[in-house]
């Protein structure tokens, strides 16, 4: 039981609370959709470390 009536903005921007959380949601999975993607392709190479390493030692 609530202590106090909720008030009609409240009523109103729930709505638009739950619409943006989807939005919010599919974003969410569609970024992790295409790094899945990206990642499981066989053309996918992580960077190699040493050679960035070597180059910051040349300079």
């Amino acid at each position: 039981m609530a202590l106090r009536k909720e008030h009609e903005i409240h009523k109103r921007r729930s709505g638009l609370n739950k619409g943006v959380g989807l939005l919010l949601a599919a974003f969410v999975v569609l970024i992790m959709a295409l790094t899945m993607v990206k990642v499981t392709s066989g053309s996918f190479k992580f960077p190699d470390a040493q050679s960035s390493g070597e180059q910051g030692e040349q300079n």
